[in-house]
């Protein structure tokens, strides 16, 4: 490896993503250069806060609905021989009992099927939670170990903020720690900055990582305001936090 290129591969050793012989090389590296030592254990950091972006539980009432409906289903009868008894119905009740025995297998049938429907929308929901949180840190990660990945950090107070950029991917990955809690009805909004432009790149509610939405493009920095919830088009309060990017 040249000069240069030892420092590259940060995010590919942070995911484990390198092979054996470049691995024992930048460890000899890291050893003797705090820069890229404080850049692994901020990307092994967010490493970690993307594993756990795509764990989804269950509703927490799901168990109990379904256990509670398990009660109300009865057990089939046992299967007559061929040949057997039939009982005969008292007179006067004949065809009464066929509708009122229906009118119960419809309306059991009507429930079970409202039931069974409530569980398949849950489980599609969830799917589609985990397959987009699966998604998100599948394109954070390209970002990580992508050969021209540089990073800035920037803090504010307890806050601190990390900034992973790829020009070559055209994208940056966001990753906050100390946040307080936004007030009621705000949230955090992430700007690229556009030689003095903010252009919106997408909403964060405290602590943890984000894809910045957008390309980097030609964005010389980013920056974090306080707004209200759902965002706004350029900014209305003073930022947070200012970073220039990495070129």
């Amino acid at each position: 490896m040249n000069e240069e290129h030892l420092h590259a591969p940060s995010g590919a050793y942070a995911l484990n993503a390198l092979p054996d012989d470049e691995r024992a090389e930048f460890e000899r590296h890291v050893r003797d250069c705090p820069a890229c030592a404080q850049e692994v254990r901020e990307l092994s950091a967010t490493a970690a806060r993307l594993g756990t972006a795509v764990a989804s539980a269950p509703p927490a009432a799901m168990k109990q609905q379904v256990l509670a409906q398990i009660t109300t289903v009865r057990q089939l009868p046992p299967a007559m021989a061929s040949g057997a008894i039939t009982p005969r119905t008292a007179p006067g009740r004949t065809g009464r009992l066929p509708r009122l025995v229906l009118a119960a297998c419809v309306a059991v049938a009507t429930a079970f099927g409202g039931v069974a429907l409530w569980q398949h929308q849950e489980a599609r929901q969830a799917e589609e939670q985990a397959r987009r949180a699966e998604q998100r840190a599948a394109d954070m990660a390209r970002v990580l170990v992508a050969p021209d990945a540089r990073t800035v950090t920037g803090s504010k107070g307890g806050a601190k903020a990390t900034v992973v950029v790829s020009r070559e991917e055209n994208s940056a990955v966001f990753l906050a720690s100390g946040l307080p809690e936004p007030a009621s009805g705000k949230t955090y909004q992430l700007w690229f900055d556009d030689g003095g432009t903010m252009r919106p790149a997408g909403l964060l509610g405290g602590d943890g990582s984000l894809m910045m939405e957008g390309g980097v493009d030609g964005a010389t920095g980013m920056g974090v305001t306080v707004e209200p919830a759902g965002g706004s088009p350029r900014p209305t309060t003073p930022p947070v936090m200012l970073m220039s990017l990495p070129a």
